[in-house]
């Protein structure tokens, strides 16, 4: 009994570990409205056609890396840092080489 709530106990704490790490990720599901909402006013009317699948997501990587660096970070402003990382999470999660890529914006 007492080897069972043990073992119990310990897939909870484990369970609870890749929760935190996936949440810790963003919500790829909140980005895409998002990127919609914040990134595409700009995005294929004025600026760069710009999709998820536009980048690998080595790409988005390099780029979320280094933000101030993107071209349009100057217009971020009213963007979260909760927001950017669903955001991230949206286009490096439909990006032209992951397993489900976007097939269109």
């Amino acid at each position: 009994m007492k080897r069972s709530t043990t073992l119990f106990a310990a897939l909870i704490l484990a369970l609870a570990a890749v929760s935190l790490a996936f949440a810790a990720e963003g919500n790829a599901r909140k980005g895409k409205y998002l990127y919609r909402q914040k990134c595409r006013s700009c995005h294929g009317v004025s600026a760069s056609d710009l999709s998820p699948s536009s980048k690998t997501q080595a790409e988005w990587k390099k780029a979320f890396a280094k933000p101030e660096a993107i071209k349009c970070y100057k217009d971020w402003k009213g963007v979260t840092p909760e927001e950017k990382n669903d955001i991230f999470a949206y286009l490096h999660d439909f990006a032209k080489d992951s397993p489900s890529p976007a097939k269109c914006n």
